[in-house]
C-alpha cells in the first residue's frame, strides 16, 4: 500500500530551543492529517527531536550521513550513530548536497548501501537543473541519477526506499513545477521503476515532490495520481504551514 508522506527538511535552521518550540507546535496542530509526518532537524538536535516526538506519530530523519561505518572522517556522522539515538530514516542525495558538496551518483549509491545495511529508510532525492529542462533533457537526467545511484539495490530493499523528485530550478526560487509537470515526471519515474523492478514495487513506491510546495498549492499537487506527498523546505519551518500542507491530502 502506497504511503502518503509530508517530510520537512529543516536544513541549517533552528537552535535546540527553537527546535523544541517548533516540534511542540507541530504536535499540537497535527490532528486530521492523512499523511506520515517526517521532520529532519540538524544533527545536533536529532536526539532531542526523537525524545520530544516519542509516541506522537512523527518520524525524525537525518539530513545526511556518511557511507563509512566509522573512522577518521572528521565532522561526519555514521549510520550506527543515527540508529543508536532512534533515527532510522535518512535523506540522501538532496540537490544541495549534490551541488555544494559535489556528491556524485556513485557516492550516493555507497551511502544508500550503508543505510540499507542498517535497515534505515532512505528518502532518495534527485532532479534536473533549469538548463536540463530548457534543453528537454530532464527525463534523461532523472533516469541516469536513479540508475546510477539506486538501481543496483535488490528488490527486497525497495520497502525501505522513498523517492523525492526535486526540480532544482523550483527549490527556494518561488518557482514551482505545475501540477501537470509534477505528475508527468512522477509517472515517468514510476514507469521507469516498473520496467526495472516490476509493477508491484513501482505501484507501492512513495514518490514525493520537492519543489516549493506551499499551503496554497499542496492540495492540487497532491491530487495527482503519482504524487504521494512532498519534501518541504522553507514552509516546514512554520508549524501552521507544514500542517496545512499535510492537510492537502
Amino acid at each position: 500500500m502506497r504511503k502518503n508522506i509530508v517530510a520537512g527538511n529543516w536544513k541549517m535552521h533552528k537552535t535546540q530551543k527553537e527546535t523544541v518550540a517548533l516540534l511542540e507546535e507541530i504536535i499540537a496542530q497535527q490532528t486530521n492529517t492523512n499523511a506520515e509526518l517526517i521532520v529532519a532537524p540538524t544533527f545536533v538536535n536529532l536526539a532531542k527531536a526523537v525524545e520530544i516526538t516519542q509516541g506522537k506519530g512523527i518520524t525524525v530523519a537525518a539530513q545526511n550521513m556518511h557511507q563509512a561505518e566509522g573512522g577518521a572522517f572528521t565532522g561526519e556522522i555514521a549510520a550506527s550513530m543515527l540508529t543508536d539515538i532512534g533515527v532510522n530514516t535518512v535523506i540522501l542525495g538532496h540537490s544541495e548536497r549534490r551541488a555544494y558538496f559535489h556528491e556524485s551518483d556513485a557516492l550516493l549509491a555507497s551511502k544508500v548501501d550503508t543505510a540499507l545495511k542498517h535497515d534505515m529508510r532512505v528518502i532518495f532525492c534527485f532532479g534536473e537543473e533549469l538548463k536540463d529542462r530548457q534543453n528537454d533533457n530532464h527525463f534523461n537526467v532523472v533516469e541516469y541519477q536513479l540508475r546510477d545511484g539506486l538501481f543496483h539495490i535488490d528488490k527486497k530493499d525497495w520497502t525501505n526506499i522513498v523517492l523525492a523528485y526535486e526540480p532544482v530550478w523550483a527549490i527556494g526560487t518561488g518557482e514551482t513545477a505545475s501540477p501537470d509537470q509534477a505528475q508527468e515526471m512522477h509517472k515517468f519515474i514510476r514507469t521507469l521503476v516498473e520496467k526495472v523492478y516490476g509493477f508491484d514495487i513501482a505501484d507501492a513506491l512513495t514518490i514525493l515532490y520537492g519543489g516549493s510546495v506551499k499551503p496554497e498549492n499542496a492540495k492540487e499537487i497532491f491530487s495527482k495520481p503519482d504524487v504521494d506527498g512532498g519534501l518541504i523546505g522553507g514552509a516546514a519551518l512554520k508549524a501552521a504551514d507544514f500542517i496545512a500542507i499535510a492537510k492537502g491530502f
